[in-house]
């Protein structure tokens, strides 16, 4: 796994959601919570795990609409303040934070209605390998964002600190594929990569996403989006 030892350090968790989803970074905070709802619709009563919860934005955001929601994290800084946002969120009983390898997950076949992961792939060293385990303990539904290689996402990935994968259409179709996955939607978004949107004033950054999203209306304009959002179904 990329960053491996980067993502774990105690300051990086400390910093993880000033850094990312403040000032422009909300906009991507907001966005990225639709793009999810929108993907598994109602969760009451439904069993979810997330893969790389981190700090439990996704975990608690589910916990509230009802879902019974495992997190699991490698980091025990970001685990710790899962468990703090839930506890603050009154929906500690409805999640469960576990520290694990999301490539040998510790969950018997068919565990989970859903399994999701957001910002993890684009650190994956191994993805068919991940992919094949959430796909494993998923009856129904597999859910991920991938960052995206035909994309201003290009420009600026040199620059992180762990590096970054970027994947195109093809690539993702035979992960799919090959893991007994049927796309069912798919989202794509962003233009303007997130790292552009964090360096700017949250007002600014509007501005910005306007014309950002003038653009994906365009006819070439979806291929540009640095992020993409796929909703699969298992096969059976």
């Amino acid at each position: 796994m990329k960053g491996k030892e980067w993502y774990q350090a105690d300051e990086v968790a400390e910093e993880y959601e000033a850094k990312r989803f403040s000032k422009g970074g909300r906009l991507i905070d907001r966005r990225e919570k639709q793009a999810v709802l929108n993907a598994l619709g109602p969760v009451e009563d439904r069993d979810v795990l997330e893969i790389a919860c981190g700090t439990g934005r996704f975990t608690v955001m589910l916990a509230e609409r009802g879902a019974n929601v495992v997190g699991l994290d490698i980091s025990r800084a970001m685990l710790a303040q899962g468990r703090e946002k839930a506890r603050a969120a009154n929906v500690a009983d409805r999640i469960e934070f576990l520290r694990g390898d999301a490539a040998r997950l510790p969950f018997p076949d068919d565990h989970f209605d859903t399994v999701l992961a957001m910002r993890f792939f684009h650190l994956a060293d191994t993805p068919a390998k991940f992919l094949a385990e959430m796909r494993r303990v998923s009856k129904e539904q597999v859910f991920f964002d991938t960052f995206n290689s035909f994309s201003t996402r290009v420009l600026y990935n040199w620059l992180l600190p762990m590096g970054s994968r970027l994947y195109s259409r093809d690539e993702v179709d035979r992960l799919l594929g090959d893991a007994g996955l049927s796309l069912s939607t798919a989202e794509h978004d962003f233009i303007l990569p997130y790292g552009f949107y964090r360096e700017i004033p949250n007002d600014l950054a509007s501005t910005f996403r306007d014309l950002d999203t003038a653009i994906q209306r365009s006819p070439f304009g979806q291929r540009l989006a640095s992020v993409s959002y796929w909703n699969a179904a298992v096969n059976r």
